[in-house]
């Protein structure tokens, strides 16, 4: 494969015109938090991880953003600059999809499928891409599910000058390779995981040859070689507080559309697997929530296959199988634990982000577990009335909006997030016709 990348990271800006509807700041849930997040701990000691503990993995400045409780984060320009190739996303009132419920109800999705990679996932990977080039590194790893993250993380690679290897857990590599065209089209190497590259993969092979993967064996696999190359830092797609951090521009975005419109939201809909497209679309209004009385509900749908919120233990737990990561307190049904392969990938992890699990402790929001088949013909649904095919990520909110809206009795404003489309996806919907 022919690489084609800049010699230098791309960080300075370029000058370029950004709309005043990019976010300059993104917003920090914890700055509103009645209790604080428990900390990470450190697997050998049990005792709070510091930056030392953190360095060989990340940057400086997102470890600084990991602990920071701080309100409002400054965005880098570069970083805005390449924001403003897809934001602000669209806030679309359903209309059409309002008269096939015959619902009281106004619904609206917030549609982060328009960026380059088609998922909200280039909101994170772009900063984390920006950080780490600032820095001196010269690589990024990463495990990705369904391929948005791996393919987000490729994009800003690309756009960044940097080096991407990916571990793809082996259902989805094997079920969605248009995701890792994508990846490589973006200049980045994708192995499906576990492999026979690093240690922690033979040992997961040896253990069962025929595993389906996890995105617990992908993490131990990218952590690994980030650890051990010193021009490298490892990347995560959701869980930590400073990936939900950055996927805020979808939130604020959305009060702001709202706000124009003279709108409120009355509930939320957002899919959950790590946290962070449910995290960016509603921390910003739960932390209104807490700040000025406001009431909107919050309800972070999961599949029901891997539910980790409405069934998982709240404890601390490894965030990858080979336990390399630090113990994190979220909802986890146990780093051992190996989802069956359904269709949506990037909700097929075993924990949930330790922000997202405390609110959850708190009362700050609510979960459910959706049914595959459910999520499927709700994403048809929509597809057929609006005429976006959701990501089957996405389809998870629907189905739990759709059957909220039907028992609507007022005029309530219902708001999807719509973390992505399905374009790549259409072999799981032909599965399903």
């Amino acid at each position: 494969m022919t690489e084609v990348r800049s010699s230098q990271p791309l960080t300075e800006p370029t000058g370029a015109v950004v709309p005043s509807s990019v976010p300059t700041h993104w917003y920090n849930l914890a700055a509103d938090l009645p209790e604080p997040c428990p900390p990470p701990l450190h697997p050998g000691t049990q005792q709070p991880v510091g930056p030392d503990d953190l360095a060989p993995l990340f940057p400086m400045a997102l470890i600084q953003q990991e602990v920071t409780t701080e309100r409002w984060v400054e965005i880098p320009q570069t970083v805005r600059e390449i924001y403003a190739l897809w934001r602000p996303s669209p806030l679309v009132r359903a209309h059409r999809l309002e008269r096939v419920l015959g619902t009281p109800a106004r619904i609206f999705y917030k549609y982060e499928g328009v960026s380059p990679a088609g998922s909200h996932k280039p909101n994170t990977a772009v900063a984390q891409a920006y950080y780490n080039a600032v820095e001196g590194a010269t690589k990024l790893t990463t495990e990705t599910g369904a391929g948005q993250w791996g393919a987000s993380l490729a994009l800003a690679c690309s756009l960044l000058g940097l080096e991407c290897e990916i571990w793809q857990v082996r259902a989805s590599y094997d079920q969605k390779p248009y995701r890792r065209y994508q990846m490589e089209t973006y200049g980045s190497v994708c192995h499906p995981s576990p492999s026979d590259l690093t240690e922690a993969g033979r040992a997961m092979l040896a253990n069962d040859p025929d595993t389906t993967g996890s995105l617990g064996m992908a993490i131990s696999e990218a952590v690994e070689v980030a650890a051990k190359d010193p021009n490298a830092h490892y990347s995560l797609g959701s869980v930590l507080n400073h990936v939900l951090l950055h996927q805020s521009v979808i939130g604020i975005e959305a009060l702001d559309q709202l706000e124009a419109i003279e709108e409120t939201a009355d509930v939320i809909f957002g899919c959950a697997g790590g946290g962070s497209n449910l995290a960016g679309l509603s921390f910003p209004f739960i932390g209104r929530n807490l700040r000025d009385g406001a009431t909107t509900r919050v309800v972070a749908c999961e599949p029901a296959a891997c539910p980790s919120l409405t069934q998982g233990e709240y404890r601390y737990d490894h965030g990858d199988v080979a336990g390399l990561t630090p113990l994190l307190k979220m909802h986890t049904l146990g780093k051992d634990f190996v989802p069956p392969p359904i269709h949506a990938g990037g909700l097929r992890y075993h924990g949930m982000a330790p922000m997202v699990s405390h609110a959850l402790e708190l009362g700050l929001l609510s979960a459910t577990a959706i049914e595959q088949e459910d999520a499927f013909q709700a994403g048809i649904e929509f597809a057929r009335a609006e005429g976006i095919i959701p990501a089957p990520e996405s389809t998870h909110a629907v189905a739990a909006a759709l059957t909220h809206a039907r028992a609507a009795t007022t005029d309530e404003t219902i708001v999807i997030g719509l973390s992505g489309n399905g374009v790549l996806d259409l072999p799981a919907y032909e599965d399903y016709l």
